[in-house]
C-alpha cells in the first residue's frame, strides 16, 4: 500500500513539474477578440492535458526510481522469506520479516539491505510502459469510444499493467535470481553466486535457455489485469474527486 502511494504520488508530481518545465506548450497569439471565441472548456483541462505520451513515460520511470528506495528492501526480504521452505520452523533461518531484516543488516549493514537495489531500478525503468502505455489507451478510448471515465481507467489500467509485464517479467527473473542469492559472510547462507546483473542474467539463461526468463508469467499476467485495473479506477476517481 505504500509502495503503491508513493509510487502514483510520485508519477503525479513528475507529470506536473514535466508538463509545467519540459514539454511547455507553444501558444499562437491571438488576435484581437479572438480571446473570446477561445472554448472555456480549455480552462478546465489539467494542467498535464498537453503533456505527450512520452513524457508520460519519463514520469513513469521517475517515479519508479523513486519508489525503487522503498522496493528494494521490502521486495529483497520478501525474496528470502520465500525460499525457506523447511516444515519446521526451528529449521528456518528467518523467524519472520522483522527477524530478515535485523539478520540481514547485522552481518552486512545498510548495503546488505538493499541489495539487488540495481535489478530493482532497471526492473522499475519498464515503468516507461506501463504509462506511456496508459496514456496511448486512455487517448484511444476517449477519441473513439463513449466509455466513462472509470470505465476507461478500468481498460487502460489493465491493459497498460500487461504491457509494462511482458516487457518487464525478464527482468523481474533476474531481480528475483539477485535477491536470493547467499549472501555469506557473518550470514553463514551459503556462497554468493552473483557479482553483477549480467552474471544473474546469463545463469538463467544457461540453467533454462530463453524460457527460463518467463518462468511462472503466465499467473503474473493473469493477475495483473484486475489488479491494476482496479487499482486505477481508485486511484483516478479520487483525484477527479479532490478540489
Amino acid at each position: 500500500m505504500f509502495m503503491d502511494s508513493l509510487m502514483l504520488g510520485s508519477l503525479t508530481i513528475y507529470r506536473r513539474l514535466l508538463a509545467e518545465h519540459v514539454f511547455v506548450p507553444k501558444l499562437d497569439p491571438l488576435l484581437p477578440g479572438e480571446l473570446d471565441l477561445v472554448p472555456e472548456t480549455k480552462a478546465h483541462l489539467p494542467a498535464t492535458a498537453h503533456l505527450p505520451t512520452f513524457g508520460h513515460g519519463i514520469a513513469g520511470i521517475m517515479a519508479g526510481s523513486t519508489v525503487s528506495f522503498i522496493a528494494a528492501p521490502v521486495e529483497h526480504v520478501k525474496a528470502r522469506l520465500q525460499i525457506q521452505y523447511s516444515a519446521h520452523k526451528a529449521d528456518r533461518m528467518y523467524a519472520g520479516p522483522i527477524d530478515c531484516l535485523r539478520k540481514i543488516y547485522g552481518a552486512h549493514g545498510i548495503r546488505g539491505v538493499y541489495k539487488g537495489l540495481a535489478a530493482t531500478l532497471i526492473f522499475r525503468s519498464f515503468f516507461f510502459c506501463w504509462w506511456g502505455s496508459y496514456d496511448i489507451f486512455s487517448r484511444m478510448m476517449r477519441e473513439r469510444t463513449n466509455l466513462s471515465a472509470p470505465a476507461i481507467n478500468f481498460w487502460a489500467g489493465g491493459l497498460s499493467a500487461q504491457v509494462f509485464w511482458l516487457t518487464s517479467y525478464p527482468s523481474d527473473v533476474v531481480k528475483q535470481r539477485i535477491m536470493t542469492d547467499p549472501m555469506g559472510g557473518k550470514l553463514n547462507d551459503g556462497t554468493p553466486k552473483f557479482r553483477s546483473w549480467w552474471q544473474a542474467a546469463r545463469a538463467v539463461y544457461q540453467e533454462n535457455g530463453a524460457r527460463g526468463y518467463w518462468r511462472g508469467f503466465l499467473p503474473c499476467f493473469l493477475r495483473a489485469f484486475p489488479a491494476n485495473a482496479m487499482a486505477l479506477v481508485a486511484f483516478e476517481g479520487v483525484m477527479r474527486a479532490l478540489p
